[in-house]
């Protein structure tokens, strides 16, 4: 007899489906931008060098964002790969799958404890000469690192819950950390409660603390509710032909996320040759612009299992209707975001205490980068869809495209042209929705290659 969660994939209509799993994964995946906002908002607004903290946040974030990605990728490889397996009644490649995904989060974080201990100082220094600042975001980033197993660990338990249909049990994990992480912010931080004003140490703690206590509320969901996947303890040995399947969909997956690492550490250095106001600017707006692109990376990651599930399944209408909903929906998230952002620019900056130039220049971005979120979402969505499609190799070229080719070229042309005029200095806000339309048109070229060739993998043709 089949389970509810499998009557559920195939069957439920795919528009209804998409937004049951969703909507929790979306707010999943909002409240993780929580973690780095929230910091933000608190550093920002310390009585003493409130703005020098937001800086040194500001330098740390790359890293924090790769950091993020490893595991989520991880996760994503492991997510699509347990849902097709599932959907080819395959439970035994769906339990290996699983239990690997776990064994990877282990080496993931081991790997980031030793950059803690060993690296974060240098890459701090990397990109700034105040010693302050970099003594700040030193201390912030190794905390964050060194304490990392939380956040390592829930992305694979997170995205394994979501495999198997129960996304709201992934998402009440998430509220846990994140409600902890907002609880002992201004404890910590300010010294409330008698404890000690811990300035940026107390930022990063709450932040770990709030990401442990997802893990284990999200590890407890798992072992409880994930019944079509197999625990068996012969699953979590390593297996290179298993791993090589997760990372087959996931590495993608990492790349697209490491490259967003990739681009803010660049952009870093760059709009850092204006002025450090621009880079405190472009961090905060970025900080900000998490929210409505991680609201887009929860849509695309119920796209992932649902056209993964109904890949596995050879159902073409229910694929076609995976593709479909999930552009309308993410299309939607994202218009809702840019009159948001247009609207409540002014209002955004008053919450970090901004003033000046900074203010100016954080409005500015806010109201001309927001102007690219429809083309980024339909691009996100894209992404999600190739990958559930077998087609990872896209996806990749999807996020090079918007986050690498078309960012820097774009970035220095305008960039040289703020320095020699400062008045000028919106115009490098400009690089963003440029990167993001070029993308999209690539998008949908590759979209028909994709969609095609699959239709040989299928009983039915695709191109009918």
């Amino acid at each position: 007899m089949k389970n509810s969660r499998q009557n559920k994939m195939e069957v439920m209509p795919v528009r209804k489906l998409l937004l049951s799993m969703g909507i929790p994964m979306i707010i999943s995946m909002v409240l993780q931008a929580v973690y780095n906002i929230v910091d933000s908002a608190f550093v920002s607004n310390m009585p003493v060098d409130g703005e020098v903290a937001l800086n040194a946040l500001t330098l740390a974030f790359p890293l924090q964002i790769l950091m993020v990605a490893v595991g989520i990728g991880t996760g994503v490889g492991a997510n699509v790969l347990v849902a097709k397996s599932l959907g080819m009644k395959d439970s035994e490649h769906a339990g290996k799958a699983a239990g690997n995904a776990v064994f990877l989060a282990l080496v993931i974080y081991a790997a980031f404890l030793i950059f803690g201990i060993c690296g974060a100082g240098t890459y701090i220094r990397s990109q700034t000469s105040n010693t302050e600042i970099a003594a700040m975001g030193t201390d912030y980033l190794s905390i964050c690192c060194i304490f990392s197993f939380g956040m390592s660990f829930f992305a694979v338990y997170e995205k394994l819950l979501q495999s198997t249909g129960h996304s709201m049990c992934s998402t009440i994990a998430q509220i846990m950390g994140a409600v902890t992480n907002i609880i002992l912010d201004p404890i910590l931080i300010y010294g409330w409660l008698g404890l000690p004003e811990m300035g940026v140490k107390g930022a990063a703690y709450a932040t770990v603390i709030g990401q442990i206590v997802s893990f284990a509320a999200a590890l407890i969901f798992h072992l409880k509710v994930n019944t079509a996947i197999k625990n068996k303890f012969c699953y979590f040995k390593p297996s290179l032909n298993v791993i090589k399947d997760i990372y087959s969909i996931g590495l993608p997956a990492i790349i697209s996320q490491a490259l967003i690492s990739v681009m803010t550490y660049g952009l870093n250095l760059i709009f850092g040759g204006i002025s450090e106001a621009m880079v405190t600017a472009y961090g905060l707006y970025y900080k900000i612009q998490q929210f409505l692109l991680f609201a887009a990376f929860g849509m695309r990651d119920a796209i992932m299992p649902v056209t993964a599930f109904s890949f596995g399944m050879k159902d073409k209408t229910r694929i076609r209707d995976g593709v479909k909903y999930g552009h309308i929906y993410t299309a939607v998230i994202m218009l809702v975001g840019l009159i948001a952002i247009e609207i409540f620019a002014v209002p955004f900056s008053d919450i970090f205490g901004l003033s000046g130039e900074t203010q100016e220049l954080f409005v500015s971005s806010m109201r001309i980068i927001s102007l690219s979120f429809v083309f980024a979402g339909v691009n996100i969505a894209f992404q999600g869809i190739f990958q559930a499609m077998e087609g990872g190799m896209e996806s990749l070229v999807i996020s090079l495209c918007r986050q690498i080719i078309f960012i820097f070229p774009f970035a220095l042309i305008f960039a040289e042209i703020a320095k020699s005029d400062f008045a000028m200095s919106w115009i490098s806000w400009i690089t963003f929705p440029i990167a993001e339309i070029f993308t999209a048109v690539i998008a949908v070229w590759l979209f028909k290659r994709i969609w095609n060739k699959n239709g040989k993998k299928l009983s039915i043709p695709l191109d009918k």
